[in-house]
């Protein structure tokens, strides 16, 4: 039922040099097309190696941005895309706190990563990023539990351009095969769900809510 459009398959971003993971990844990516829900694979920077066509639908109208796109950086783009918030539904609370959580988590791991400390210092330039991430995170974290932090299983909001599911919710399946995993690599699947109320409108109807600075203005409180 996942609303689809026309367009290239995705190629494979470039594989350590080795001609049996090329050829994994090639084949990787038709097996990719032929999932209905958007669905993508990413290295530990959230880095987009694939895609598929679903995917790709989901974030068609995203308007142009240097650094944040969709199939680029998926980080990067929950983050810092002005528009990410008129898919990702709930954007701040449901997507960018756990995205956060993750890239606090990857930092750690890989504290010398280049691209990783350039994430870094564009969450610092940004005043209000930079208390959330440094302030409001902590505590939001204690808050929801590791479960809350966790991408596999997650049940997030979506506003899908089609307006068969409209406003809907995703489950987040995180599902890797050996092979990937050997890679670096990790995939992430977003299982849509039926429509939990009327359909939003088409994008071009929408009413955009683009911000000019600061992209995430509220971390919620832990309760007491």
């Amino acid at each position: 039922m996942a609303y689809q459009a026309g367009g290239q398959r995705s190629a494979p971003r470039p594989a350590p040099e080795n001609p049996v993971a090329e050829a994994y990844l090639r084949d990787y990516a038709a097996f990719l097309e032929a999932v209905p829900f958007p669905s993508l694979v990413v290295d530990h920077r959230w880095d987009v190696v694939l895609t598929n066509g679903a995917f790709r639908t989901l974030f068609a109208a995203m308007g142009p941005h240097p650094t944040a796109m969709p199939d680029d950086n998926f980080l990067r783009f929950t983050l810092f895309h002005p528009d990410a918030g008129t898919v990702l539904g709930e954007h701040e609370a449901r997507w960018c706190l756990p995205m956060l959580a993750d890239f606090a988590t990857a930092v750690e791991r890989h504290a010398h990563d280049v691209q990783l400390q350039s994430i870094r210092r564009d969450i610092a330039q940004d005043p209000i990023m930079e208390a959330a991430y440094r302030q409001g995170l902590p505590h939001w974290i204690r808050a929801v539990g590791a479960a809350g932090v966790e991408h596999d299983g997650a049940v997030r909001p979506l506003l899908h351009p089609d307006p068969r599911w409209g406003a809907t919710d995703c489950r987040i399946v995180c599902e890797t095969p050996r092979a990937l995993e050997d890679m670096g690599y990790s995939r992430l699947t977003m299982v849509l769900r039926e429509p939990r109320r009327p359909a939003a409108a088409p994008p071009h109807q929408r009413t955009r809510a683009r911000r000019a600075t600061s992209h995430l203005r509220v971390v919620p409180t832990p309760e007491t």
